[in-house]
């Protein structure tokens, strides 16, 4: 008996490595992909099946219970009136967040097994964050009409810091609610940190806002701590104590504090300065309860200038800056974690770091440097503590540049690993502030299971596992699609436009490197808008098939806005060849068939059709910013919008303009003479 036990087991090892695919698909996929599964032949009903805690003793070991009940309920069963029951078993301590000198392994904090019968199951850990995790991949297991499959899960984390990084200042004010749904992805997955990048955008009392409408409430702070932590997410404070601080120092009762008159960094000379950030810090270690945080100091471009200016060197300015804050945070027993750019420029700085802080390693493009040599080898070297951080590339492109993200994010932790990475902080910034964040999620994503599992994740099934696990169902498998052909429709448009595929939309299509470009790449374009208009029927179809309203919206806005960016471009070369066509001295016939009907006119013109296009896509654009931010710098972003609207009508009545004046014996003007100038 037990020999036929043991193959049905084997069975279940063999299907998870591949050696029956045919069976192994009726499993659900499970993200990030444990250390070990094995599937036994039987299953558990989860109908009447009930959910017990032991112990239940504090609000963890709850929510814990509330989490797998509410995951049961979406799927018909968890009523607690059968006999089988689910218990969720934790062996130690709560233990329910990272600390400083984690540690990762099969007995670690964060691990969890899982055991599956006909008769009930059993999630075990060591802590209520173990347990926690133990639950998500139990909602991952459920199936069909609301079963188990009979297992054996084995589970703990590769890494022992994993965490998410968001802008709320260089770009838009996110909304509370919008982080809240960043922080339910990271859970699900296993998420431990969330850094919240401010720079001056978090209210702090005496302190007058330094970018008016750009303020989160210390309650607004302190709701998100509760939420994130409720969920095992220490939110971190990311904050800029030395440059990245122009938005105070612009105000003038602030300039005499930058190193130059309304500069971007602190003088670490200036005695004001001091007492400035010994009020700061004492606010900040009163919001959040973590015991890390984050100082920045990353780009501090004026550095060598103001050593010069002080007579002093770069290094000597800077260390003496990350010291005094430094000390300011470890006074208070906080471990404090800054950016390593202007380390490894300047190596003599890794020598006199203070002891025990942690350096963040960061690079977002692995094609320079695809071992990161640069950026991790000198910290390495002399055996500083440091973490990796990734780059969700969307700060500048219309869509989220999706294999450069998971390139990097790849590339990055195998360099780290070698090296010896605490973890990863997956960086979402905001540069461009045309940017929708919803669409990052899935990089989001991405960067959580890389950083939990031991393999890396199988690029060629994520789509489909992520918009599965977000929207389970025929639905899910559509915004898969879509994804993947946002993800072609940008790599084609950035081999026309390049990297930077959003500021490059705004640019004047006329100019000889622009058509040049589109002229050489009319493929790249064509593919471009096919690709993204495949993309938009896919996320309807998405929402068609139940998808929540308002889910998809921001990715509709931006594939709609890849296609208007290749038609623009297309355009451009087409108006350009019509113009050329006609000749210095075309008669009126020709004038008006070959080149107003097809350009200029209103019914059908390529030039109305650009105005229309941006004209009816701002307005989703704008609604699809207020649901994920506040109006903070909404009109200066949909400036662009209007411009390029009013570049489109200024030239449509630049050639109504010739064409109502034309003399066939005067023939006509250049056409660089007709372009709208600024």
């Amino acid at each position: 008996m037990m020999r036929g036990l043991e193959r049905v087991w084997c069975v279940g090892v063999c299907l998870l490595l591949g050696t029956g695919a045919g069976l192994a698909e009726s499993h659900a996929a499970l993200m990030p992909v444990p250390r070990s599964v094995e599937y036994g032949a039987g299953r558990l009903a989860l109908a009447g099946v009930q959910v017990k805690a032991e112990p239940l003793e504090d609000a963890a070991d709850r929510f814990n219970v509330e989490t797998l009940t509410g995951c049961l309920a979406r799927h018909g069963g968890g009523t607690g009136t059968g006999a089988a029951a689910i218990v969720l078993r934790r062996t130690g301590a709560s233990e329910p967040w990272s600390v400083p000198g984690e540690r990762v392994g099969e007995d670690s904090r964060e691990a969890y097994t899982i055991a599956i019968d006909d008769k009930g199951a059993e999630v075990k850990a060591r802590s209520s964050a173990g347990v926690y995790y133990g639950v998500q991949t139990l909602c991952q297991m459920i199936q069909g009409a609301g079963w188990l499959p009979e297992a054996k899960v084995r589970d703990w984390p590769s890494l022992a810091y994993r965490g998410t990084m968001v802008d709320i200042s260089e770009g838009q004010m996110l909304r509370v609610g919008e982080i809240k749904k960043e922080l339910d992805v990271m859970a699900r997955l296993k998420m431990n940190q969330y850094y919240l990048y401010n720079e001056l955008t978090i209210a702090l009392d005496g302190l007058p806002p330094a970018a008016p409408g750009a303020r989160m409430s210390k309650a607004d702070v302190r709701e998100l701590v509760r939420y994130a932590r409720e969920r095992h997410i220490e939110v971190i404070p990311c904050l800029e104590l030395y440059g990245h601080l122009h938005d105070l120092f612009r105000r003038e009762e602030y300039s005499e504090l930058a190193d130059f008159p309304h500069g971007v960094e602190f003088d670490p000379g200036n005695p004001k300065v001091h007492a400035l950030l010994e009020d700061w810090a004492a606010q900040y270690m009163d919001l959040f309860p973590s015991p890390f945080v984050h100082i920045g100091f990353d780009e501090t471009w004026q550095l060598q200038q103001a050593a010069k200016k002080g007579a002093g060197s770069p290094t000597a300015y800077f260390v003496e800056q990350l010291q005094r804050v430094n000390d300011l945070f470890q006074r208070h027993g906080k471990t404090v974690m800054a950016w390593a750019d202007i380390m490894v420029k300047y190596p003599d700085i890794i020598r006199e770091l203070p002891k025990g802080l942690l350096a963040s390693a960061w690079y977002y493009d692995p094609r320079p440097d695809p071992e990161y040599k640069k950026w991790i080898d000198p910290l390495a070297e002399h055996k500083q503590p440091f973490l990796v951080a990734s780059g969700v590339n969307g700060w500048s492109e219309i869509a989220p540049d999706y294999k450069l993200t998971f390139d990097n994010i790849d590339t990055l932790l195998a360099a780290g690993r070698k090296r010896g990475t605490l973890g990863l902080i997956n960086t979402i910034w905001s540069d461009d502030v045309q940017m929708l964040k919803r669409p990052v999620l899935p990089g989001i994503a991405y960067g959580a299971a890389a950083a939990w599992q031991e393999k890396p994740v199988d690029r060629e099934r994520f789509f489909a596992e992520y918009a599965e696990q977000e929207w389970p169902g025929a639905g899910g498998a559509h915004v898969a699609a879509a994804l993947t052909k946002m993800a072609a429709g940008e790599s084609a448009l950035q081999q026309v436009l390049g990297q930077e595929t959003m500021l490059a939309l705004w640019q004047d299509p006329f100019t000889a490197k622009a058509l040049e470009a589109a002229r050489s790449h009319g493929k790249e374009l064509r593919e471009a808008r096919l690709d993204a208009e495949a993309a938009e029927r896919e996320l309807l179809a998405g929402e068609a098939a139940g998808v929540a309203e308002g889910d998809l919206q921001a990715y509709l806005v931006e594939c709609r806005l890849m296609d208007y960016a290749g038609m623009k471009f297309q355009y451009a070369v087409e108006i350009r060849a019509a113009w050329d066509g006609l000749g210095a001295k075309p008669d009126e016939s020709k004038l008006g068939n070959d080149f107003d009907n097809l350009v200029v006119s209103q019914q059908h013109g390529k030039i109305p059709d650009l105005m229309e296009g941006i004209t009816e896509l701002k307005p989703q654009y704008e609604e699809a910013w207020l649901r994920e931010f506040t109006s903070y710098r909404m009109r200066a972003g949909l400036g662009r919008w209007d411009a390029e609207y009013e570049y489109w009508r200024r030239l449509q009545a630049k050639l109504f303009a010739v064409l109502d004046g034309y003399d066939a014996a005067v023939g006509l003007p250049e056409f660089e003479r007709i372009l709208p100038k600024d």
